[in-house]
């Protein structure tokens, strides 16, 4: 990643906890993001990933071509369910692939030739922000994730994404009210 979207990139404040994702029991990933961990391959520098990791705040939209690679890496194992993906019907992404847990970013050849967790094909209706669903299965133990987005709907220069969630849950949750006092009182030292 060059020093110019790195910069431009920590200046977007990543995505604040979402109450509602629209998938039961589950919630928009992007709370857990570990943002140095993630990167960003063809994306413009004036409209990087991280715009479009938040609901309308701007968009991502790839540089020299119509492929980008987006690597999330997350700050504790999570279990993926669906994506979410709003963009526009000619520019938005069509071909997506998915490699969970991969030790180092895809270059483009590979993320075209090596075998993927989930290949997806988007249409443009699937483009209107609501879960499309993954194969549960194989996302259960994901500390990070990269998305190939290979090509777009209608064969424009360039690929734009309004909006793009992972919707999952982390591993495991700590509830601090379900935390009971074993001995002595609160306040007091041992």
């Amino acid at each position: 990643m060059s020093a110019e979207s790195a910069e431009s990139t920590s200046s977007v404040p990543l995505p604040e906890p979402q109450p509602d994702c629209g998938v039961k029991g589950m919630m928009d990933l992007g709370v857990h993001l570990e943002k140095p961990g993630c990167e960003c391959l063809n994306e413009s520098d004036d409209h990087p990933w991280a715009h479009a990791m938040t609901p309308g705040g701007g968009y991502l939209e790839s540089d020299c071509d119509e492929q980008i690679i987006l690597c999330l890496a997350y700050n504790q194992k999570v279990k993926l369910h669906s994506l979410k993906v709003k963009a526009p019907a000619n520019k938005g992404p069509k071909t997506i692939r998915i490699f969970a847990n991969l030790p180092n970013t895809l270059d483009f050849d590979k993320a075209e030739s090596m075998v993927a967790t989930q290949d997806l094909t988007l249409s443009p209706e699937q483009l209107d922000g609501r879960p499309i669903p993954l194969k549960f299965v194989k996302y259960q133990n994901v500390q990070s994730v990269q998305f190939f987005f290979q090509d777009n709907q209608a064969g424009e220069e360039t690929t734009q994404i309004d909006y793009f969630a992972v919707i999952g849950t982390p591993l495991s949750t700590t509830d601090m009210s379900e935390f009971k006092r074993v001995t002595g009182k609160k306040g007091e030292g041992h």
